[in-house]
């Protein structure tokens, strides 16, 4: 009688095999196929993924590792990181063009498709627009911002051209973002008035890219913890090795003392 193999699926997976799932989903939300909440879900459940039955599902929408799939061709930085703008010029409508905030709030995040123009009011309210996984239908992009008693945070990636020149009275319009960005990169010119209220520009790192440290940080936890453990096991052979040998070198002593010593049957001898 043989031993029955596992089926695939049944197989309990690997640290090595949820990091490669794990991969293959930064690299969908790179490349605007997943977006944020879709990306959280699924690598929540790789991390939580016993068997390769758990782990196949989560990737069976997405392209095979290494399929890049770009109607615009363009250079490629070696940085892994870096972004790709040739794959955010896109064709079509945008998204949306105004936020309108009144005794609420409005946002716009994740892949969503920028036009020409975007208008943001906010009264007694406030906005979030966030261009860092933003894809773009013009080069040229105005972002106009006008608050009254509220406030309106725009917040793009370090690598994006960017110019504010909007202006507040008894409020504040804040300019630090201003500055180049990559090759590429759209023109993004932030403008309005603020009343009372105030408009930030902040250049944050992505969603993705944050992530992605976050993981590299565990994983050199996981990385110190295990060379802890090393060194710990290490020493403990060490400590075991020498209690054999003082062990050892006791019983050889023990032994040596049961017998007489050959000079005392010598001296029997001689009487």
């Amino acid at each position: 009688m043989t031993d029955e193999q596992p089926h695939l699926p049944d197989l309990r997976a690997a640290d090595a095999d949820r990091e490669r799932v794990a991969e293959r989903l930064r690299d969908a939300v790179a490349e605007g196929r997943l977006d944020m909440e879709e990306f959280e879900e699924r690598l929540d459940a790789t991390y939580k993924a016993r068997t390769y039955g758990e782990l196949e599902p989560i990737t069976r929408d997405l392209p095979a590792a290494g399929t890049k799939v770009s109607m615009v061709k363009g250079p490629v930085s070696d940085d892994p990181a870096a972004i790709d703008w040739s794959e955010r010029m896109v064709s079509g409508e945008p998204t949306s063009k105004l936020g309108f905030a009144f005794w609420g709030g409005f946002g716009r995040k994740g892949g969503w498709v920028v036009g020409r123009q975007f208008d943001g009011f906010a009264m007694w309210g406030g906005g979030e627009i966030d261009l860092r996984e933003a894809r773009f239908t013009e080069r040229d992009v105005e972002i106009r911002c006008w608050t009254i008693m509220g406030g309106i945070q725009v917040i793009v990636p370090p690598e994006m051209n960017v110019l504010v020149k909007g202006f507040g009275f008894m409020g504040g319009f804040d300019d630090k973002a201003t500055g180049e960005g990559t090759p590429g990169s759209p023109r993004v010119v932030v403008k309005g008035f603020a009343l009372m209220g105030g408009v930030g520009v902040d250049r944050k790192i992505r969603r993705v890219e944050k992530l992605r440290l976050k993981e590299e940080r565990r994983r050199e936890r996981l990385a110190r913890r295990e060379e802890r453990r090393a060194a710990q096991l290490e020493r403990g052979d060490k400590v075991k090795d020498k209690d054999r040998r003082r062990r050892h070198g006791e019983l050889h002593r023990g032994s040596d003392s049961s017998h007489p010593a050959a000079g005392e049957y010598g001296a029997g001898g001689g009487e």
